[in-house]
């Protein structure tokens, strides 16, 4: 059954890296939000540090769309795809996203899994501050990252299907077996425990 799981956190927290060990544990495709953002990023001068200019979320927000255009058109009904994007609660932009994900879901019939990756604010400074993101035109701002993570939640979509990943001491690996589980519960019809996040369980 094919399935389009929709991997959700602050910059930083390993959503590529945990969707790379995902996709061999699901036979998926990965589709990074790199991938939409890089080519207009790359016509900026983007230190990593520096906020992107106002609006230039709907630029990238064309190219997504276009992608996910061709998904529904010319991918194969039997593929699976895991998307990574950096998703803010109460922010527009990040509902039009997940609005965009879960139309294409819709469009090929496929269920949509959203996994909201959570990671504590020391460990998510250090992880944004990885030498490596600078490569991949991905935020290096430390200071941002702790002021995100004490001021903002990452989006929660109220979905039936949802399921929240405190990956602050999970290796990549860890955390995509988990996230294989749930997958397997959702086709199965068992849609798993009860939500929790942080320490407290949602009834």
């Amino acid at each position: 059954m094919r399935v389009f799981v929709l991997l959700m956190g602050f910059p930083g927290v390993g959503k590529l890296t945990i969707a790379n060990e995902l996709s061999t544990l699901v036979s998926a495709k990965v589709i990074d939000n790199h991938w939409f953002n890089n080519p207009i990023f790359r016509l900026l001068d983007d230190d990593g540090i520096t906020p992107l200019p106002n609006g230039i979320s709907e630029y990238t927000g064309r190219i997504r769309q276009v992608v996910l255009d061709a998904i529904v058109a010319y991918s194969p009904t039997s593929a699976s795809f895991i998307f990574t994007q950096a998703l803010v609660e109460g922010n527009q932009g990040s509902m039009r996203t997940f609005e965009q994900i879960a139309g294409a879901a819709q469009q090929s019939a496929a269920p949509l899994i959203p996994i909201r990756l959570l990671c504590d604010e020391d460990e998510l400074a250090r992880r944004v501050s990885t030498p490596t993101r600078r490569e991949q035109l991905k935020s290096i701002d430390a200071r941002a990252s702790r002021q995100r993570s004490r001021n903002a939640r990452v989006f929660d979509p109220q979905h039936p299907f949802t399921k929240d990943l405190d990956v602050t001491s999970k290796s990549a690996r860890t955390s995509a077996a988990a996230i294989q589980q749930h997958v397997i519960r959702v086709i199965g019809g068992d849609f798993g425990p009860p939500r929790t996040t942080g320490f407290v369980t949602l009834s």
